[in-house]
C-alpha cells in the first residue's frame, strides 16, 4: 500500500497549471515517493552535532544526532525538500522511530556518548516509536542516562497533557528532555510549570547574527531569563558567528551549539576512535 499517492499534474481547479509549475510539482512528487521508499527501508543515518560547554573547559558534552534520508545513490535528501510534508503524517513518525532506532544502537555500541535525538509529540502514541525504546531500554537498562530526548515547543504545546504523562512515564529511566525550538512557539507558561524539560534550546531564529539585532537580542535575553527561573539548562543552537557567541556567554546560556564549533557528520571523531580501538 502507497503511503503517498500521485496525483494528476492538472489538479489544479482551473487546469491551468504552467509548463515550469508542472516539472517543480513532479520534481516534487518524485523526491516524496523516494523519501517515502527510503524511510519505509530504512534507509536512513544519523549525522551528528557536537554541542559545547559555554564556559571552561569548552568541551563537548554531548552530541545531537540529526536523522539523514538517503536516495538510491545513497545520497543525502536535504530535509528542506520533504519534512513540512511528512511531519504529520504516518511517514513522520515513522521517520522518528528510525532517527530513535538508529541512535539508540548507537548509544549501546559508544559506551561514553551523550546524544540528544529529536522527536514529535506525535511519536508518543506511535506504537512502533515506543515499542523501539522499551526495546533498547530493556536490553540496556542505563541507556537513558546518556539518552536526551527534544521535542519542539510547537509540538509540545500541542499536546500538553500527553507530554507531561510521557515524561513522567520515562522519569524512572534516567531520560533527560530538552524544548526545542524554544521562543519560536505558542508558550504556554501555566503548562511551562508543568512539563519535566531539563534544557531548552533556544530557537534559531533569534540566533542567527544576534550581535547586530538588538530586538533578537532582548527576546534572547528574556528566553533566558525564563529558563533561568525554571533552573533549566540553556542551549543556543545555530551559531555560526564569533560575536554572536561572545553575546550568549555574557547572556549566561549554559551551551553552544552550531558550525562556528562543529558541523554535523557522519563519521565523528569519536566513532572512528572507537573503530580503531576495537581493531586495536
Amino acid at each position: 500500500m502507497r503511503i503517498l499517492k500521485r496525483r494528476p499534474i492538472n489538479d489544479d481547479p482551473d487546469g491551468a497549471r504552467s509548463p515550469l509549475d508542472a516539472a517543480v510539482h513532479r520534481r516534487e512528487e518524485s523526491t516524496l515517493d523516494i523519501v517515502a521508499e527510503a524511510i519505509r527501508h530504512r534507509e536512513t543515518v544519523l549525522a551528528f552535532q557536537p554541542v559545547f560547554q559555554a564556559q571552561p573547559p569548552h568541551n563537548p558534552i554531548f552530541h545531537e544526532g540529526l536523522i539523514r534520508v538517503l536516495d538510491p545513490a545513497r545520497r543525502i535528501i536535504p530535509a528542506r525538500d520533504f519534512i513540512t510534508a511528512i511531519e504529520a503524517s504516518e511517514l513522520g513518525r515513522m521517520l522518528d522511530r528510525n532517527a530513535l532506532d538508529v541512535g539508540l544502537r548507537t548509544l549501546a555500541q559508544h559506551p561514553g556518548l551523550r546524544l540528544s535525538l529529536n522527536m514529535s509529540a506525535r511519536s508518543i502514541g506511535y506504537r512502533p516509536w515506543m515499542r523501539t525504546l522499551e526495546t533498547h531500554l530493556k536490553s540496556y537498562p542505563n541507556l537513558g542516562e546518556r539518552l536526551m530526548l527534544e521535542i519542539g515547543e510547537a509540538s509540545a504545546m500541542a499536546v500538553p497533557e500527553l507530554v507531561i504523562d510521557f515524561m513522567d512515564r520515562l522519569q524512572a529511566h534516567g531520560i533527560a528532555f530538552a524544548l526545542d525550538d524554544f521562543g519560536g512557539g505558542p508558550t504556554n507558561f501555566r503548562h511551562f510549570r508543568d512539563f519535566l524539560f531539563d534544557a531548552v534550546k533556544i530557537d534559531a531564529q533569534f540566533i542567527r547574527n544576534l550581535a547586530q539585532m538588538p530586538d533578537n537580542q532582548d527576546v534572547v535575553l528574556a528566553l533566558i531569563a525564563v529558563a533561568k527561573q525554571f533552573d533549566l539548562m540553556i542551549i543556543a543552537n545555530a551559531v555560526e558567528r564569533v560575536e554572536d557567541a561572545e553575546f550568549l556567554v555574557r547572556a549566561g546560556v549554559d551551551c553552544l551549539q552550531g558550525h562556528l564549533f562543529g558541523a554535523a557528520t557522519l563519521r565523528p571523531d569519536w566513532a572512528e576512535e572507537d573503530e580503531a580501538r576495537r581493531r586495536a
